[in-house]
């Protein structure tokens, strides 16, 4: 039995260590997504961050901007650049 649960650890090791190494790198940095995400709303970046989510590329800098006391949610494809996402956050997640 401890044989099999050693097993079972080891290939959930080899799994996690496949996934982060098969997992796409960004394309463009973070300095040129900020520059995109402040074109589409023009104001102040008040949270980033690198995350993975469906849609484009499935790697995306996700901006919080604060623009005439509304908050907005800008996605930047990690890989391409494009806009994803352009919203008003809601403040739910």
């Amino acid at each position: 039995m401890r044989k099999l649960a050693v097993l079972a650890a080891s290939l959930a090791l080899c799994s996690a260590a496949f996934a982060a190494a098969t997992k796409p790198a960004p394309k463009i940095d973070i300095a040129t997504a900020r520059t995109i995400a402040l074109h589409a709303v023009p104001g102040k970046i008040i949270k980033e961050e690198l995350e993975t989510e469906r849609g484009g590329s499935g790697l995306r800098y996700s901006f919080d901007i604060r623009a005439k006391g509304v908050v907005h949610e800008v996605g930047v494809d990690a890989r391409d650049g494009k806009v994803l996402e352009n919203s008003i956050d809601d403040g739910k997640d």
